[in-house]
């Protein structure tokens, strides 16, 4: 049987509160908080520990704080790199970025899936799925993003905006729920 970790990872169902998940995020809480907790000029500091948070990132990475996520891990952007204040990513499953990324603030990526039925849910028992983003995408601020989306390349996401299916390349995409405004190519 696969772990809990592994199931999680998969997409599968799995029990969100197996005690080294818990561990593992009570670990990267104590990243989040010392990042969150350094003073903004000290930036080879903030990139060093920013790169022990997440899974993957190109040169010229900059977020900032505050940031949060879930495992870190899951995570992996591009070059050329930007999120501004409030950057929340609930990495459950696979988050990746490409190159070229600007994240506005209050910018929120969930892979989490709750179950509706709630005995499942106050059981603790939950999805996730993995959000793609491509390369060239500026995503406009208090903009959420839910699991299992994927976002092509040369998008701009519209501030506000509640991202629930997958947007294709070379367009602006607006609204909750967004939805394709115009072609920019």
């Amino acid at each position: 049987m696969d772990s809990e970790w592994e199931k999680m990872l998969s997409g599968e169902e799995y029990y969100a509160a197996e005690p080294s998940m818990i561990e593992k995020i009570g670990e990267t809480r104590l990243k989040i908080w010392e990042y969150n907790s350094l003073r903004p000029d000290m930036r080879e500091r903030k990139e060093s520990v920013l790169r022990g948070i997440l899974g993957n990132a190109g040169r010229r990475l900059n977020i900032v704080q505050p940031f949060y996520c879930d495992y870190g891990a899951h995570i992996s952007v591009g070059e050329n790199f930007f999120a501004n204040f409030n950057f929340t990513v609930l990495d459950e499953a696979h988050v990746t970025i490409g190159d070229n990324a600007f994240i506005g603030p209050n910018v929120n990526i969930y892979t989490a899936v709750h179950p509706i039925d709630p005995e499942r849910r106050n059981a603790q028992i939950q999805s996730a799925k993995a959000v793609s983003i491509g390369d060239n995408v500026w995503i406009g601020g208090n903009t959420t993003i839910l699991p299992g989306v994927t976002v092509g390349d040369n998008v701009t996401i519209g501030a506000g905006s509640v991202v629930t299916k997958d947007i294709p390349s070379d367009c602006v995409a607006a609204g909750n729920p967004a939805r394709v405004i115009r072609k920019i190519r």
